[in-house]
C-alpha cells in the first residue's frame, strides 16, 4: 500500500491533480483486479485509527484569532445548515424513492455532513488560503459534531427508540459540549506534561497521546469524538507554544504531523476506491442519481439560505466564497465510518451502503477534481 500511495502522489503532482483523487482511482483499480481484497475499510478502522488524527491535525494549524472573527456564522452553518440539508435529503428520498421517513432521516444524516479530511485534503492540495477556505474546513469540522448526534438521534428513531424533542436538544448538548470540555481537559494535561520536558521526540508523543486520547474518551462517554479532538487541535495549536512546547521544536512537531495526516489521508482515500470496486452499484443506479442530485440540493438549499440571513452584516459571504461553500462540501470518511458501523438487520442496510459510498466516489473525484478553479478564485475573498 506504501509503494502504491508513494507512486500515486508522485503521478498524480506530475498531472497536477488532487492526489487523493488519483488514491480513488488507483483503489478503484486495484479493487478491480481482486487486489488489496483483503483490507476492509471499517468503521473501526476509520474511527479508532485513521480519524482522530486527521481532525487534530486540521484543527492544529488554525488560528483562533482568525476563527473567532467569523464563528457565528461557522456555528450556523455547521448546525442549522446542515439540519436543513438533511431534511431535504430525507423527505426528498420520501417523497421520490418511496423510502420510509426513519430510513430516508438516517441515510440523509450521514451523508449530509461534509467531510473534514476530504475538505482539507482538497484545499490544501489547491493551494488555498484566506478566509473562505478557512470558512469551509472550520465548517466542515462543526458540522462533523452536529451530524453524529443527528444520526444517533435518527438511528433511535429508525429502532423505535425515538428521544422526546426536549430529550434531543439535551442529547445535543450533552454530546456536543461535553465533547468538546473533554477534548480542552486532554490537551490541557497535555500542554502541561509538555512545558516539564524539553525533548522534542516526547513532545510529539504527547500531541499523539492528546489526539487520540480526546477523540477516544470522548466517544467512550458517548461524547463528540470529533469536537474532541478538533477543540484539543485547537488549543494546542494556539497555546502549546507559550511555555509549553518549545518553539525550536515546533517545526519537527508540524512536519511530523504532516506526514501522519498524509499517511490517514492516503490509505483512507486509497481503501474507499478499492471498496467501492466491491460495491454492486449497477441495481442501485437509479436511486443513487435520485440521491446524488437530493444531497447537491441539499447542500445548494443550506449554504446559500444561511449565507443569505448574513447579507447585511460584517459576516457577509462574496458569491465566490457561497459557490466553493457549496461545491467544496465534499462527503468521505465520516459518512463511510457511519454508514459501515449501522447494525446489520437494518433496513435497507446493503442499498444504503452502495449509495453512500457512490456519493463518496463522486464527490471526491468529480467535485474534487473541478474545485481547484473555485479555490484559486477564492483566495483572497474577503
Amino acid at each position: 500500500m506504501l509503494v502504491v500511495i508513494i507512486v500515486v502522489a508522485m503521478v498524480a503532482r506530475r498531472l497536477r491533480i488532487p492526489y487523493t483523487v488519483g488514491l480513488v482511482l488507483a483503489g478503484l483499480g486495484l479493487g478491480a483486479t481482486g487486489q488489496f481484497a483483503e483490507l476492509s475499510l471499517t468503521k473501526e478502522l476509520i474511527f479508532s485509527f485513521l480519524l482522530p488524527p486527521l481532525v487534530f491535525e486540521a484543527a492544529l494549524y488554525i488560528r483562533w484569532s482568525k476563527l473567532r472573527k467569523d464563528l457565528v456564522p461557522i456555528v450556523v452553518f455547521g448546525t442549522i445548515g446542515l439540519l436543513i440539508a438533511t431534511c431535504v435529503v430525507a423527505f426528498g428520498l420520501h417523497w421520490t424513492l418511496q423510502w420510509s421517513l426513519p430510513v430516508a432521516f438516517v441515510f440523509a444524516t450521514l451523508i449530509s455532513a461534509t467531510d473534514p479530511v476530504s475538505v482539507i485534503a482538497s484545499f490544501r492540495e489547491a493551494g488555498a488560503k484566506g478566509r473562505v477556505p478557512r470558512l469551509v474546513e472550520a465548517e466542515s469540522l462543526m458540522n462533523d459534531g452536529t451530524a453524529a448526534v443527528a444520526f444517533a438521534i435518527a438511528l433511535a428513531c429508525a429502532q423505535n427508540m425515538a428521544p422526546t424533542p426536549i430529550q434531543a436538544v439535551g442529547q445535543f448538548l450533552l454530546v456536543a459540549l461535553g465533547g468538546i470540555v473533554v477534548g480542552l481537559a486532554v490537551a490541557g494535561v497535555g500542554i502541561l506534561l509538555a512545558g516539564r520536558t524539553n525533548d522534542s521526540l516526547v513532545e510529539i508523543a504527547i500531541t499523539v497521546a492528546v489526539a487520540y486520547g480526546s477523540f477516544l474518551a470522548a466517544e467512550h462517554f458517548h461524547l463528540s469524538g470529533i469536537l474532541a479532538a478538533s477543540a484539543a487541535g485547537l488549543l494546542v495549536g494556539n497555546i502549546g507554544n507559550i511555555g509549553s512546547f518549545h518553539d525550536e521544536h515546533h517545526s519537527m512537531v508540524t512536519t511530523f504531523w504532516e506526514v501522519v495526516a498524509f499517511a490517514s489521508n492516503s490509505i483512507i482515500f486509497l481503501l474507499i476506491g478499492v471498496k467501492q470496486a466491491q460495491v454492486p452499484l449497477g441495481q442501485y443506479a437509479g436511486s443513487l442519481a435520485v440521491a446524488l442530485g437530493l444531497v447537491l440540493l441539499g447542500r445548494a438549499v443550506s449554504v446559500y439560505g444561511c449565507a443569505l440571513a448574513f447579507h447585511r452584516t460584517g459576516w457577509k459571504i462574496p458569491a465566490i466564497g457561497q459557490h466553493l461553500l457549496f461545491w467544496g462540501g465534499l462527503r468521505g470518511a465520516l459518512a463511510l465510518a457511519l454508514v459501515l458501523g449501522l447494525p446489520e438487520g437494518f433496513p435497507q442496510r446493503d442499498q444504503l451502503t452502495s449509495i453512500c459510498f457512490g456519493v463518496v466516489v463522486f464527490s471526491v473525484v468529480v467535485q474534487g477534481l473541478s474545485i481547484s478553479p473555485l479555490v484559486k478564485r477564492a483566495v483572497n475573498a474577503a
